[in-house]
This record gives structure tokens, sequence and C-alpha cells, in this order.
């Protein structure tokens, strides 16, 4: 490999990276013309990924479209021990039958990113079974609690007497240990994982292994822009979720933060979207990049004709139309009329009646695109509307 090749392949791998360690040693291995194993590992704590993981699945695409070969490995054994990071309590263990139902999602999931033919899945339960009490002491004999306190969200704790339970300590251990176990040449993870895969080198040193180098990916925002994109915080993209979903997700998200995303998501070159900024300082409308961007990643995900038609959908929502597909809902009531209020709540498209008013006082409720200003408006038994509350809720409600 020349050395321009070996120049250029790290402009790929440093893209959208917070850290590299050691870059001069992933130069001496990239010399060495031979495909890395270039390692990331998944805990199997929830069913669906969201586009905050496919940070790390895109940067091991990039891996593989240089000829790497990537470990995607399913902690399914330490997702029973529940990764202590940025934790402040202890986290309850999931049970064997609740990682193996989660674990097995990912495959439909993460190979519309990955290569199957260059990806390697392995659960770390296959070498952490074997190990046994001696081997788990032996392990547990490699670092000191010294320097197991030195973990931030460890020493936090502590200071807090708040209770560390002694299986958190085995975490990071086994997690290193999965590197000696693979002989890893490169691992990924989040900002939040460095002491974890920092681990790894120390363990794979003491094994009298190669080291592997370390590369740290940023933590993607959701939604709200601020707190770290999470299902638990209703401020996630999730993979599976429907194209027009995504697509009306990812229109949502600010200008500013959207060119963070196509920076992290994006398949597009850095020249490309070099352009594309340079035309919305020239005053482009950036709304015409967030589309691109939005078609891109739900072609990812579904196909392009989805993509196609989740755009088709959001002009039309975007002009006060309604989308070709809205939930059918049958409403039976006992008199001859229904209040609106009241419909728009047996039809779940608010909590309650006190949340329609609410709505139509701010001009937020239309039934067949015609704005609803009476909150005593009564529609009768027979009638088939689409209601529409807010931007994005639709139904078509049927009253028996």
């Amino acid at each position: 490999m020349t050395e321009q090749d070996i120049a250029e392949n790290l402009a790929v791998i440093k893209r959208g990276c917070d850290e590299l360690l050691i870059e001069q040693e992933l130069v001496e291995k990239l010399k060495k013309g031979q495909p890395l194993r270039v390692k990331a590992g998944f805990d199997p704590t929830a069913p669906d990924l969201h586009l905050g993981h496919t940070v790390l699945l895109n940067k091991l695409r990039q891996f593989q479209d240089m000829g790497h070969h990537v470990l995607f490995l399913i902690g399914d054994f330490t997702g029973m021990i529940g990764d202590p990071t940025g934790k402040s309590v202890t986290r309850p263990p999931l049970t064997e039958a609740q990682v193996q139902e989660n674990a097995k999602s990912y495959a439909t999931q993460v190979f519309k990113i990955l290569k199957p033919e260059q990806t390697e899945v392995v659960f770390n339960s296959t070498w952490l079974n074997q190990l046994g009490a001696a081997g788990m002491l032996k392990l547990a004999a490699s670092y000191t609690v010294a320097r197991m306190l030195e973990r931030d969200d460890f020493t936090k704790r502590y200071k807090a007497n708040q209770p560390i339970a002694i299986h958190e300590f085995l975490y990071p251990l086994l997690q290193g240990y999965d590197s000696v176990a693979l002989k890893a040449d490169v691992e990924l993870g989040g900002t939040d994982q460095k002491f974890n895969l920092l681990m790894g080198r120390e363990l794979q040193k003491q094994a009298g292994q190669s080291q592997q180098c370390v590369l740290t990916m940023p933590l993607l925002e959701g939604l709200d822009g601020v707190n770290k994109m999470s299902k638990s915080l209703g401020n996630y993209i999730g993979v599976a979720e429907p194209a027009n979903t995504i697509f009306s997700k990812i229109m949502s998200i600010s200008d500013e933060l959207m060119w963070r995303y196509i920076e992290l998501l994006s398949f597009e070159t850095m020249q490309t979207i070099t352009v594309w900024k340079q035309s919305v300082a020239e005053g482009a409308n950036p709304r015409d990049v967030k589309v691109r961007f939005a078609q891109e990643i739900v072609a990812r995900f579904h196909s392009t004709q989805a993509a196609e038609a989740a755009l088709e959908d959001f002009v039309n929502r975007s002009k006060g139309g309604i989308p070709d597909e809205v939930p059918v809902v049958s409403l039976s009531i006992e008199g001859d009329s229904i209040g609106v209020a009241q419909m728009l709540k047996q039809a779940s498209l608010v909590a309650s009646t006190s949340e329609a008013f609410r709505a139509i006082e701010q001009g937020g409720i239309k039934l067949d695109g015609e704005r609803v200003a009476d909150k005593a408006l009564a529609l009768d038994k027979g009638v088939t509307v689409v209601a529409q509350v807010g931007k994005r809720k639709f139904a078509r409600i049927t009253i028996n």
C-alpha cells in the first residue's frame, strides 16, 4: 500500500471521529497491506437500533469498503451483567432469554449497512463461558481497584457513597478480554467507551498480542439537539420505523444539527458535503439538502421507491394535504351524534377532551382538511371524516 493510499484511508477513517489512538500504530498496520480485524461490540439491551447506533455501523462499513474484516460482537454474556458506563446506579442484568430475543433483531437491521461477506457475527459467551471461576479470578487479578476507580462514572459514584457492585468492575475487563479472544487490530466505540476500549489494549499487551488501535466516535444528539439519541427519551429515529416517519423526523431537525447528522450518517463524500455547505452559505435553501439526506437514509433502510413516496407524502403534508396512508378507526356511539372532542379522544388522537379543546382554540384540528373553530361541533352517526391533529396525527374515522 502506497503512502498516498494510506493517507486517503486515514482521511476516511478519521472522518467524524473524536479520537484515534494511536495513529502511527494504525499506519504501521495499514502498511502491511493485510485485512485488519475491526471490532465493535453491541450489548443487546434493546431490540431495535436507532440512527445513533449506526454511527459505529457506518464507520465499520467504511473499513469494509477498504477491504477489512468486521467483527460484529453481540455481547450476550456481558449483556447479562449490564454495562455500567455512564450509569449512576447498578443496572439490573438482563436474563438470558431477553438477551437472545433482543439479539435476533440485529441481523435484519445491521446488514442494511454492513456487507455480510465481510462481517463475522460473534457472541462473547463463546469464550467467556469457558473462562470458568479460575479464569475469571486470573482476569480480575490483571487490574487494580485503584486503576478501575480512575473511570469517571465509578469515581463519581464512589465519592457520592453510591454502591458499586463487584460485578460492575468485571465489565470493562470482560470487554477487554473480548479483544484478546478475537485478536482485534482495531476497536470502535462511543466516546463514553474510551476506558473500556483502552482496557482491550492493556489486556492484549499482557497476553503478548499486538495492541489494538482505538477509534472513538461521537455520541449522536437526538432530535432535540441536546441529549444523546435515546429511545427512552423519545428523541430517536429508529432504523425499523416506517419510511414516512424516518423522513419526517429527519426533516424536523434543525439546520445546524443537520450538518452533524450528515457528516456522521451520510455516505456522501466530504467533497460533496463541502459543496452543499458552500451552496447554503451562498443562499441556497438548507431544506433542499435535508431532503436529499432524508431520502438517502430512507432508501438505505427501506428502498429508493419508499424514499420517493416519503418525499411526496411530506410535501403533501407541508401543503396541508392528507397523506395517502391514514389509520382507519371505527367508532361506535350510543346516540345519534358525538362531539368532536370526544371523537378525537376515542380515536386516540388526543389524550383527553381538554387537550382537544385546547387544540381547537389554537387552530390545530382539521376535519377533511378544514380547520375546526367550533368546540361544540358534533358529527352524526354514519359520517366518515379524516381528522388531523397538529401536523402529523391523522385518522380516517367512521362513526357507527
